[in-house]
C-alpha cells in the first residue's frame, strides 16, 4: 500500500468559500459573527470535486491511500476570534469526514484546529477530541504561528503548548506542523512561510527539551523539512554549541519529514541526510505548486517518481511508502489493517 501523508482538500466546492466570505463579513456585525450558520454541499458536488482531482491523481500516479485535512491554507487562524475559528474549523472538518465516509478507501482524515493568536492551544482540545473519537480522524495539523506570518505566540517547546500536546500523546495522534496563510507581505505564503515555518519549528525543537516531557508525542515536519535536510550540518552543530545531544537522539525519535520537495535534487538530498525511517511519503498533490516541469515533462508534486529513482533498497521504499506512515499514524491499523 502507498500512503500519501500530505493531502488537502484544495478543490472543496465554491459553497465552502462562499461561507467563509460570509463568515468574514459578518464579523463587521457580532450578533452575526457569533453564529456557525449552515454549509449546504451535496454528495455528489463532493463526489465530483474529488473524483476529478485527487482520487483522479490518485490512480494515475499509483498511489492508494491519502491522508486527508483541510485546505492549510484556508485555515487563516489570524481571522477573527476564537468563536470564529471554531465555527470555521468545524465545517471544515465535517466536510474532510464526508470525504472519508463517501471513499473509505482512499482517504482518512486529519483535523484542522480552531487555533487562535493569544488564545492558547488548550482551547482546541475539544475539537480534536471530535475529530478523533467522533469522526475517526488519525491526527490534526498544528500551527505554529496562528498570527499568520507574525509569530506572536510562545515557540512550540512552551509549556503554553502543553495541553495539547497532554491530549495527542492520550490519543495516541500526531501534528504535521504546517502554517496557514501569511498576512504579512514580506512572506508568499507557500513559498516563503511554509518554509519559514518548517524550518522554526526544527530549530525551536532542537533548543529545548520537549521530549523528555512527551517522549511518545510524534511530529511531522512537510515540505521535506524545510531548509532543514540541506542545512544538517549547521543544525548539528547549533545542537552541539548548546550542549544537546546528537540531533538523531534529541529529535530523531519523535521528528519525521515527508517527500513534498518538487524536484529530483531535492528528494537526493533528503534521503542523503535524513534516516530513511524518519521519511514518510507524500505529495501534497493539487496543492502548492500544480504546473508540469518543463525540465522533466511530468508534474512537479508527482513525488512518487522521484522516491522511485532513488538508489535504495525494497525494503527501504516500504518504509517510506507504507511501513513509516503506520508506524507514526498509529490509529491507521483501524481504517488500513496491515496485510500479512
Amino acid at each position: 500500500m502507498i500512503i500519501d501523508c500530505h493531502g488537502h482538500y484544495t478543490t472543496a466546492p465554491k459553497e465552502l468559500e462562499a461561507y467563509r466570505q460570509k463568515q468574514i463579513a459578518d464579523l463587521k456585525e457580532p450578533g452575526r459573527a457569533a453564529s456557525k450558520g449552515t454549509l449546504s454541499i451535496t454528495d455528489d458536488q463532493i463526489r465530483e470535486t474529488i473524483e476529478q482531482a485527487q482520487l483522479k491523481l490518485q490512480r494515475e500516479r499509483g498511489t492508494d491511500v491519502t491522508i486527508f485535512s483541510p485546505r492549510a491554507a484556508g485555515m487563516s487562524h489570524h481571522i477573527g476570534d476564537a468563536t470564529t475559528s471554531l465555527h470555521w474549523s468545524q465545517h471544515c472538518n465535517e466536510l474532510i469526514h464526508r470525504v472519508c465516509s463517501l471513499f473509505p478507501q482512499n482517504f482518512v482524515g486529519v483535523g484542522q484546529l480552531p487555533q487562535t493568536p493569544g488564545v492558547p492551544p488548550g482551547n482546541c482540545i475539544d475539537e480534536l477530541v471530535r475529530c478523533v473519537k467522533d469522526f475517526g480522524f488519525i491526527g490534526c495539523n498544528l500551527n505554529p504561528d496562528p498570527s499568520g506570518g507574525y509569530w506572536k505566540d510562545p515557540p512550540l517547546t512552551d509549556k503554553w503548548w502543553y495541553p495539547i500536546y497532554e491530549k495527542l500523546v492520550e490519543l495516541d495522534v500526531p501534528a504535521m506542523i504546517h502554517v496557514s496563510a501569511s498576512c504579512n507581505p514580506n512572506f508568499h505564503t507557500t513559498g516563503g512561510h511554509y518554509i519559514n515555518g518548517d524550518t522554526t519549528a526544527f530549530m525551536q525543537l532542537i533548543t529545548a527539551d520537549l521530549f523528555k516531557d512527551f517522549p511518545t508525542l510524534k511530529f511531522i515536519i512537510p515540505h521535506g523539512g524545510g531548509a532543514v535536510p540541506y542545512h544538517w550540518g549547521r543544525y548539528r552543530g547549533i545542537a552541539q554549541d548548546l550542549k544537546k545531544p546528537l540531533l538523531k537522539d534529541h529529535l530523531l525519535n519523535n521528528v519525521f519529514f515527508d517527500t513534498c520537495v518538487y524536484h529530483q535534487p531535492g528528494i537526493d538530498v533528503l534521503f542523503k541526510v535524513i534516516p530513511v525511517d524518519n521519511i514518510l511519503f507524500a505529495s501534497e498533490m493539487v496543492g502548492a505548486v500544480r504546473g508540469i516541469d518543463p525540465e522533466t515533462g511530468h508534474y512537479y508534486d508527482d513525488t512518487k517518481r522521484y522516491v522511485d529513482a532513488l538508489t535504495i533498497s525494497e525494503s527501504d521504499k516500504r518504509k517510506v511508502f507504507e511501513g513509516n506512515a503506520r508506524r507514526v499514524y498509529s490509529r491507521l491499523k483501524n481504517k488500513f489493517p496491515a496485510s500479512t
